[in-house]
């Protein structure tokens, strides 16, 4: 780690809504992302990245906590009407890094209550009342086109961050960028699919030009349908990716014209997985298995790959490490610093598991599950498993959802059935079964493990305060 004399700017680019199969560096050939591919092959790609709950502002909790969403409380989505809030007395990262001596700054999604405790130093008033006005659903682009352009052009969020970049401090900054991209926004009334269209804009923003992709070249992953209606919204998903990635772009050519690339460390993440069915709001691995790149220029590595299992519990301890600072080990902080394995691609001294809950998106979408997820085993427990799988209403009126309704029983790989009715347990061996179709929860050979997995489960959700812990008890 560098000393107090030499400690290092710290970029964090958190998208919305991107999965790992929608990313070139992670082996997608047809989605276009040459900024993020660029960072990778400079800097570390993680193949066994893992988020901790599979909703926005749930994720982005523990990203700026340390904390597993239901330590903070951040059970659900903040914006109205859902009103999920972090706790009082809950410490996040830009306290903790004002106190170790760095400025900070975020643009971007906001999406977390309350504001109070969250007090970045560089906030711009503009962006953030655009933002605010998006999540509550008060703005329309043809209401309001300059506001819609703050929230989904990465590109003017990018120069908006010059002056920041460039403020004459001695110390050192972190910049949290949070693009809105590729989050699902409106159907387009002008396509006969009626495709959602991801938050493209119909016309070029200024400075800016889309690219659109042809809906006959896109890869439909396994656990989706290949129907026309989901190839049009996996069209309009890479355009929004794309305009995220030159975004990131032009925010990394900024930070090189400002000199300070050499000792700027640049982490790329996103929330949770892409908002299609089986991936955002689930625990599968399309919503929970993510992209994950840092670039530190105090490593070795230049387009390693490592191999270590990771979780956005991870990412305040880090940063806290590359400041300078590290954090002090709780219980609470199941999370710790992975600073010291980035040269380490291995790591075979590190965890091999790492835990996940969810709880809700909207307000309206209660289904509590908590996850452990090895090497070679994925074990869930859907605590209210007695009620239906709830949908985002975002992903119920997607084309993608409605045509797989409509031309069958299966989404993807599954049978309907199964992923809205789900068992207590859930057991997979991931290396025979990718997909997580078979479940061995209930076969008597694996009694033994089922068994051993629920006692892990219980000591995570006693370690993490989990308000859901004593449903062991009485139901």
């Amino acid at each position: 780690m560098p000393d107090s004399q030499k400690r290092p700017n710290i970029v964090v680019i958190v998208s919305d809504d991107h999965g790992r199969e929608a990313l070139g560096c992670y082996g997608n050939p047809v989605v276009k992302t040459p900024s993020l591919d660029a960072l990778a092959a400079e800097g570390i790609r993680f193949s066994n990245s893992f988020c901790t709950t599979a909703s926005c502002a749930p994720s982005r909790s523990v990203i700026l906590t340390g904390l597993h969403n239901h330590t903070n409380r951040t059970y659900g989505l903040t914006h109205l009407p859902h009103n999920f809030s972090i706790a009082d007395g809950i410490k996040t990262l830009p306290i903790y890094l004002r106190e170790a001596g760095y400025r900070t700054g975020r643009i971007g999604k906001q999406h977390y209550r309350p504001e109070s405790q969250y007090p970045f130093d560089w906030d711009p008033e503009e962006t953030t009342k655009a933002i605010a006005s998006y999540d509550l659903q008060k703005i329309h682009r043809a209401d309001d086109d300059e506001a819609y352009r703050r929230v989904r052009d990465d590109v003017l969020k990018a120069d908006r961050c010059v002056d920041f970049i460039n403020q004459k401090d001695e110390r050192p900054f972190f910049l949290y960028f949070a693009s809105y991209n590729p989050h699902r926004e409106n159907l387009r009334r002008d396509h006969p699919l009626k495709p959602d269209d991801f938050g493209n804009p119909t016309e070029d923003f200024p400075g800016d030009k889309e690219l659109r992709f042809n809906p006959d070249e896109v890869i439909v992953p396994d656990f989706l349908n290949d129907t026309p209606e989901t190839r049009a919204e996996l069209a309009e998903y890479y355009q929004s990716i794309n305009r995220l990635d030159r975004g990131i772009g032009r925010l990394i050519k900024h930070l090189g014209d400002a000199g300070v690339m050499d000792n700027t460390v640049i982490m790329y993440l996103t929330d949770n997985g892409g908002a299609f069915p089986v991936s955002k709001t689930t625990l599968y691995e399309p919503a929970m298995r993510l992209p994950f790149i840092i670039r530190s220029p105090f490593h070795k590595g230049r387009g390693a790959i490592n191999n270590a299992m990771v979780n956005w519990a991870d990412i305040t301890p880090t940063i806290m490490d590359f400041a300078g600072k590290p954090l002090e080990k709780t219980e609470e902080f199941l999370g710790e610093s992975i600073v010291p394995i980035l040269d380490d691609p291995d790591a075979k001294d590190w965890r091999d598991e790492v835990f996940a809950a969810h709880s809700f998106h909207q307000v309206t979408n209660y289904y509590p599950m908590r996850v452990i997820r090895t090497r070679k085993y994925k074990f869930f427990y859907n605590i209210a498993w007695k009620l239906t799988y709830p949908s985002a209403s975002d992903l119920w009126r997607s084309g993608t959802l409605q045509s797989a309704m409509r031309d069958g029983d299966t989404i993807g790989k599954r049978t309907f059935d199964s992923y809205l009715n789900r068992p207590m347990f859930e057991l997979y061996d991931l290396d025979e079964d990718p997909d997580e179709l078979n479940n061995l929860a209930a076969e008597p050979a694996y009694a033994d493990m089922v068994e051993d997995f629920k006692e892990r489960i219980k000591g995570y959700q006693k370690a993490t305060n989990d308000p859901w812990l004593h449903k062991w008890e009485y139901e």
